[in-house]
Parts: C-alpha cells; structure tokens; sequence
C-alpha cells in the first residue's frame, strides 16, 4: 500500500513582526513535520514548531540564492511524499510578488494537495509602521504596487512608467533598493514632478526599521548616504507628508534597543514580548537549561512521608513543575496536599501552582526569599516540618531560619539550572543583557566570560541575581523593584527614559 501524499501549506508569514502572523498560519506552524523558509519570515517563529520539526532555509537576498526556484518546486513535492504537513513559510503575503503563484502551480501540475494561507504584506503593513497611511481623504483614493525587479535595463518593461509617472494617488514599491536609481530616472523622464515626496522604509516592522524622506528627485542620493540597504519599502506620494504627524513606532520607548535575555524561548517568552510591545529588538541567549533529577530519591521518600509536612515552600515555576510530575509518578494528586500549607514566592509560582488545582495559602508582596521569611516569622515555625523542592543550587537563608527557628526544613533538589550544551554567537554588543537568575549570571559567565558584561549595561531582576553579578564585579544599571518580568521589563523602560535613578 502506498504512503498517503501529504499537503502542503503556502503561507505568508507578515512583514517582519511575529505578532502579525495570522492565526491559521500560526496553528500549522506549530503542527507541520517540514517548515521550508524565506529570509524574510520572521525566525522568532520557528521557535513554536513542534519538536522534531525539520526547518529547510531556503531564502534569498538579492543576488545570492541559498536554493534556486526550480529545487525549491522540488524539495516541496518530495517533502510532501515523505510528511503529512509541509510548511511553506514566506515573508509577507505569499501571492504578492512572493513567487507563490509559482509554486502552487507546480504542486498542482505534479498532483500534490496545497492550501494557500494569505499573509499580511508589507506593501501596506511596513507603512503603517511607518506612520504613513496608503489612502487618506483629500491626498490619495489608489494605490498600485510595484515590483522594483524590473527597472534596471529593460527596454521592454511591464512597467507604465508614464502611467505611475502621472498617477493621482500613492505608488509602493517592492523591492526596489537596487535599482532605486532607474527606477526615479524612469518616474522624472516619464514627467514626475521631482518634488513629489517619497519615503523610503528598511526593514520595517522590526525593531531594526529606519526610515528616510525624501523627494523623487534626491531619493537616491540620500539612501546611499545614509546607506540604507534592502529589504525596503518604497511609498511615494502626497501621503508621506503625513508621517510627520502620525510616526509611532518610533516614539516606542526602547525602539532601536537591543535587549539580550538569558532565558531559553518558552521561558523568557513573556518578558520577550513586553520588551518587544516597547520597540526593543529582543534576542534570545539562554543561560539556563532546566534538567529535572531523575531518580530523585530524597523527593520520593518526601512524597511517601508528605502528611508529616505542615507545609510546602516553593520558590520557582521550575519547582512547581517537576514536583508535581514526581507527585504524578507516584500516582498521586493535588488532594494528597490537603491541609498542607502552601508558600509560593509570587504570583508566577502561584499560577502554575493553580495549574495543578492547588491556591497558595501565602503569597508575599515582594518576591523574595525574605519575604517568605517574614511570613514564617508570623507563623509558628517550631516543632513544624517544610518540604523545600527547589534548584540544585540555592539560596540557604529560608531554612536556615526554619531550623533557627525550631522547625525542619527538608531542603531537596529536584532539578539543575545548567548552561546549555552550545554557545550562540554574540554579534554585536547589545544595549543590555538581562539577567533573571544567579543560575543564568554563573551559566553566561561560563560560556562567554565576563568581559561582555563590562561593554553594555545589566538588568537584574532582584537582590539575589544583584548579588551574584557583584560576585563577579559586574556594575549592575537597572535592578527590579518588583521582582518579577513586568517589573524587570518596567525598570528597564525607565532607565533608557533616563529616569531610573
């Protein structure tokens, strides 16, 4: 019996930032075996694939070709006859000078099922980031996009340059930084007047967009000047005198920013995306790989014994997390807790606590181990027994003050923060690295020493990771008054306000 043919999905992947991606897209990202890709698909995706997912880079800049057409066709219709769900990701919208209507149409010719899933395109979407509206009342009522491929010595172009030279509305032009200057050569022969205004947008959508204004007849002086580069968007007409009034993505307070955070994708997602909501240019060097102990004697012995706990202290997700899958090995649950008190070291650590059907009975307003501390000391501690899972290596000062106190504290390691088994290249120096962990500060160290941390600026997410920066004689620039993401994330803003004291 022969292997059912799977499908193959061409979908825009939007303009640059991930958060324009569509949600039909996003759902056979995290679905599809093979995802083949363009350079312009925005990479931060790639992160949501499924594990196992096999990622096929085939893009393209200018003149360079990582895989020609032709092999692109193919490598689509033999992955489709070995998987059931191939991805096609590209930048922008697939049927916008994307080659997609190529490509479905030999998937068609050779019999392989495809689903096309439009994308958002950067024609429209990198001016609006921008700040310049394509069609605005009294300025412009059309709009036609251009390809800037076929500017450049072609007597016989597509083009209608008399036509977009005399157009009454606003021109996009696609790829066109190569042959910006035929391309005004062309617009002012055919009769443009060479004061009509034109904006030329580099890799809009990003944290890394620049913009230039400028007008038809300077417009390619002034971009190689500045040297701006692909990939561009050119928008040309009455409408860019509006940016002026409405450019907001640049006025985000970190835009332009370059943020490093230590913690692995799925970890440091969510201080990721604040950063990201605030214009920062978020790259991601994990510091920590969270590796559960497995076998984990002591903590089974702790869960035979759990009704001789009066409480259970818990000071990460990560602890959460691996306690209670022991505790699910063991063909236990959440009821086996019943009248066990519950300390979880802030509101993170609470709701994964709630994941499991457990409500912390003592949650601190300061995410600190001191704070934990300042609950015991109203609670009577002697003669009572706490169970602390938590990280290989760990702060003492919780049961030290448990057995300062009379009672006991069964201090058992249920998982190790270790660095990862491979170091990433650091390019450039960022703007600052922020650190959530001791475990991430002694990891990064590790991998890369510490003279980068003396070339930008260091966020410290509390007292304790301060602590361990200074071991090292790191200066540290923003420490987090609440310490958690938000507040890390908050400190961070303030500083490059230059209000952060």
């Amino acid at each position: 019996m022969s292997k059912p043919i799977g499908k193959v999905y061409i979908a825009g992947a939007g303009p640059g930032d991930p958060g324009l991606v569509t949600y039909k897209c996003f759902e056979i990202l995290k679905k599809a075996d093979v995802i083949i890709y363009d350079y312009l698909a925005c990479k931060d995706l790639l992160s949501y694939s499924k594990v196992g997912a096999e990622k096929i880079y085939v893009g393209k800049t200018g003149s360079t070709h990582e895989m020609e057409q032709d092999e692109i066709n193919e490598l689509m219709v033999r992955k489709a006859k070995e998987h059931p769900i191939v991805l096609r990701l590209k930048g922008g919208d697939p049927f916008i000078f994307g080659r997609g209507g190529e490509e479905a149409l030999y998937l068609a010719e050779q019999g392989i099922p495809y689903e096309i899933i439009p994308g958002v395109s950067s024609s429209f979407a990198v001016p609006a980031f921008a700040g310049i509206p394509l069609t605005h009342r009294g300025l412009s009522s059309q709009v036609v996009i251009v390809t800037g491929h076929e500017a450049e010595g072609k007597k016989d172009s597509a083009i209608d340059w008399k036509m977009l030279a005399t157009f009454k509305g606003t021109i996009v032009v696609l790829m066109g930084m190569k042959n910006l200057g035929s391309i005004t050569a062309n617009l002012l022969d055919s009769g443009m007047d060479p004061d009509t205004s034109v904006c030329v947008i580099e890799w809009g959508a990003t944290p890394k967009q620049r913009v230039l204004v400028s007008n038809i007849k300077n417009v390619d002086r002034d971009v190689k000047n500045a040297s701006m580069g692909p990939p561009s968007v050119v928008v040309i007409g009455d409408v860019v005198r509006l940016r002026e009034k409405l450019k907001w993505y640049e006025k985000l307070p970190l835009h332009g920013k370059t943020i490093v955070v230590t913690r692995p994708p799925h970890q440091g997602f969510e201080t990721a995306a604040m950063l990201k909501e605030r214009g920062a240019n978020v790259v991601t060097i994990p510091a920590i790989v969270i590796t559960p102990i497995i076998p984990n004697e002591a903590l089974t012995k702790a869960l035979e014994s759990l009704r001789s706990y009066h409480g259970i202290i818990f000071t990460s997700v990560n602890g959460v997390k691996v306690f209670f899958e022991a505790l699910s090995m063991k063909g236990m649950d959440s009821r086996d807790l019943y009248g066990i008190k519950v300390f979880a070291i802030g509101p993170k650590t609470a709701s994964e606590l709630k994941l499991y059907g457990i409500r912390a009975d003592f949650v601190p307003e300061r995410y600190l181990s001191q704070s934990i501390i300042e609950i015991l000391g109203k609670i009577e501690v002697k003669g009572k027994k706490f169970l602390f899972p938590r990280a290989l290596e760990g702060n003492e000062t919780i049961p030290k003050f448990i057995q300062a106190s009379g009672g006991v504290c069964d201090v058992i390691p249920v998982y190790k923060a270790e660095a990862p088994p491979d170091k990433q290249n650091i390019e450039e120096i960022p703007d600052m690295i922020a650190f959530m962990s001791s475990s991430a500060v002694r990891n990064f160290v590790t991998m890369y020493g510490r003279e980068v941390l003396t070339k930008t600026k260091i966020a410290s997410i509390g007292p304790e990771t301060t602590k361990t920066l200074k071991s090292f004689n790191i200066e540290i620039h923003v420490e987090a008054k609440r310490h958690d993401a938000l507040g890390l994330v908050e400190e961070i803003e303030r500083f490059f306000k230059g209000t952060c004291l």
